[in-house]
């Protein structure tokens, strides 16, 4: 059986970065003979197995043809006689295209190692345009390696705004989109997805509600960078560096959609946008069927962002009713992840990358005070129903009145 590395892990291999999982190619084999090896199959559309010992997956080389839109639109080959190269051909880009034999030698039959070391992200063949899914994937690579410096070749980005007009694009399914999505916001410099499908032209066809807000002004005082696009790629970034976690990602990715609706007449204004943009985000999270844990921390995120930004003039009852409208007494509490969404927010505009955020601290000290409460009494005093929650309500908000107090004092006595 002849084996041959491929994929990410040569790729990888070749920039010096880590190799997280290894898949392989096998040339002459057919799945009967693969089944008598003792290889377990897993692939539905064509044949691919998992080795019956280290469980990486190993394809059988094929080749693919067109036969209808969009990315199952393929009528796939795979026999004993399809060569190397005609399978690495079928690849999105070059610096997927390149292959390694047991024995350590390279195989680069499409130039892919010399467009590694030029940081250029180029397709294999025209081929590239018949799947839809390779947008997003190119998209997600500029993600994946902006940090290096890598670009999309222009006759690459060419055949993308070709796939866009042509409405190819227009095929793609909502799990592919999520899916993604998702890969994207967990990249190294996830803006770089959004700025790459911005430029082939995708960005308003697949995410139409983050297009909108490029070219949104806002107040200069409180926004240099004036454009909402850029601010959310300018908070994303943020996020990137505060959380690996995806689902803070994607809250401050959508935060900002109402301000691409505020009437035209109060330009550079947004007001109400917290609440007005709650069915964009509704509207994408269906289309793309985000998952529900990411819906709700993105509601919060978008409805109560400005609250926690003045959260220093909240007056104390207001300061309670936030932190009961963000579940931060419930055991699933998020709050964590809610203030780091809004530290990247107000750390997303032009000269404060580096700014501290204070409110974080502060209502998490109003928390932890709100949730030592005793309640026992109130429990035990026969109140019912709704006379429960408000009497609870009273205790938390005496107790962040008096930590308030308190951390004033412990201010006062530091300067």
């Amino acid at each position: 059986m002849k084996t041959y590395l491929v994929g990410g892990a040569v790729r990888d291999q070749l920039l010096n970065l880590p190799v997280t999982e290894r898949d392989w190619v096998v040339l002459g084999e057919t799945p009967e003979s693969m089944l008598k090896k003792g290889f377990n199959p897993v692939g539905k559309d064509f044949p691919v197995f998992l080795h019956p010992e280290s469980k990486e997956e190993y394809a059988l080389a094929r080749t693919e043809r067109k036969t209808g839109p969009g990315y199952k639109g393929f009528s796939i080959h795979s026999a004993p006689d399809v060569s190397l190269e005609q399978d690495l051909l079928r690849r999105d880009l070059t610096i997927n295209a390149i292959a390694m034999s047991s024995e350590g030698k390279v195989i680069d039959p499409y130039n892919g190692i010399a467009d590694l070391e030029n940081r250029i992200l180029r397709h294999v063949s025209p081929a590239f345009s018949e799947d839809p899914v390779r947008v997003l994937r190119v998209a997600r690579f500029a993600a994946r390696y902006a940090h290096l410096g890598f670009h999309i070749a222009d006759e690459t980005l060419r055949l993308m705004q070709q796939m866009v007009r042509s409405g190819e694009i227009d095929y793609l399914v909502p799990e592919r989109v999520w899916a993604e999505l998702y890969k994207a916001l967990i990249e190294r410099t996830p803006s770089a997805f959004f700025y790459a499908l911005r430029e082939c032209g995708a960005l308003a066809k697949i995410f139409p509600e983050i297009d909108a807000l490029f070219g949104i002004p806002q107040p200069r005082q409180h926004h240099p960078e004036i454009d909402t696009g850029i601010h959310t790629m300018l908070s994303l970034e943020q996020a990137a560096r505060l959380s690996e976690k995806p689902e803070i990602r994607f809250s401050v990715l959508v935060h900002d959609l109402g301000k691409a609706i505020s009437p035209k007449e109060r330009l550079p204004h947004h007001y109400g946008h917290e609440k007005t943009g709650l069915p964009l985000l509704e509207q994408l999270a269906d289309r793309i069927r985000v998952p529900n844990h990411y819906r709700m921390l993105a509601k919060r995120v978008m409805r109560y962002h400005t609250l926690a930004h003045r959260a220093f003039e909240l007056r104390p009852a207001t300061l309670t009713d936030l932190l009961l409208d963000l579940g931060a007494f419930k055991n699933t509490s998020t709050l964590k992840d809610f203030l780091l969404a809004c530290e990247a927010d107000a750390r997303g505009r032009g000269g404060t990358e580096n700014t501290a955020y204070p409110q974080a601290g502060y209502i998490l000290e109003a928390a932890k005070a709100a949730a030592a409460i005793d309640i026992s009494g109130v429990l035990k005093s026969g109140l019912e129903g709704a006379q429960i929650g408000a009497a609870i309500r009273r205790l938390r908000i005496h107790a962040i009145t008096e930590n308030l107090k308190q951390q004033k004092n412990t201010n006062a006595n530091l300067s």
